[in-house]
């Protein structure tokens, strides 16, 4: 894949998030929502998309050699605009849930590569990603990943079992620690895989620090003891499993 390949790709997808995100006001969203197909709005909003698209692809035109030509800019541009137009009408008959938006963007990025590899007029950018997906390295990182989430989440909350049962009402927000866990072990095994080790210490003291006013507060020596040994045993799991890998991938 060349360089100006993948700059049109990102150039969409940039495209994209200034037409959703900086250029679309928040009472466009909510005319949207209440008027549905009859929003005036929604039709600026499809409009903005189209203008960007086409620049985009008018620029594209003109720095890679063979690229198509106003026809397919204009296709283009059309053929984004109708998209967004149908995707967001959907997502506005939809709660307002983090799903509906994860999905309603994924479904705008896949609009986007079509468009991208139409525009390249080959299949092969496909290819080499289908052969990076299934590298050992990419299936050992997200192998590894996913176990920190959950897997984990699970094997330490039955490790600390013994000792929850022995806390009373912490009144922290439910499944708070848990989330936490989670995102504290996604963070030490990428500083682990990026080899930034010290950068683990600065994240403990840095948890440490926020936690140590709370339990000092609270006078309860049983809920620090467990808070210390749950983020002992969370970072402990998690420097061994990122350590690991790297040691299988080096080999």
């Amino acid at each position: 894949m060349s360089p100006n390949e993948l700059s049109l790709l990102l150039g969409l997808v940039l495209a994209h998030l200034i037409g959703d995100f900086v250029l679309q006001p928040r009472h466009w969203v909510e005319e949207r929502v209440r008027r549905l197909h009859r929003s005036r709005h929604l039709l600026y909003h499809i409009a903005v998309h189209g203008c960007l698209t086409a620049l985009t692809l008018l620029v594209a035109a003109q720095l890679m050699p063979g690229s198509p030509g106003l026809p397919a800019v204009l296709t283009g541009a059309l053929g984004v605009a109708a998209s967004h137009w149908l995707i967001d009408l959907i997502k506005a008959r939809l709660p307002g849930k983090l799903r509906w938006f994860l999905l309603d963007q994924a479904l705008h990025l896949v609009v986007l590569c079509v468009l991208w590899l139409a525009w390249l007029g080959s299949l092969a950018p496909l290819e080499s990603l289908g052969a990076w997906l299934l590298s050992p390295t990419v299936l050992g990182v997200a192998a590894a990943y996913l176990i920190v989430t959950r897997p984990f989440s699970f094997a330490i909350a039955m490790v600390m079992k013994r000792w929850s049962s022995q806390l009373e009402d912490t009144g922290t927000l439910a499944q708070a620690g848990a989330r936490i866990g989670m995102l504290e072990r996604l963070l030490v095994l990428s500083l682990v895989l990026l080899d930034q080790l010290t950068a683990v210490g600065f994240l403990l003291t840095a948890k440490s620090v926020l936690r140590y006013g709370d339990l000092r507060d609270s006078k309860d020596r049983k809920l620090t003891e467990y808070v210390l040994l749950g983020t002992l045993v969370s970072v402990a799991s998690t420097l061994v499993l990122g350590l690991t890998l790297r040691l299988l991938l080096e080999t």
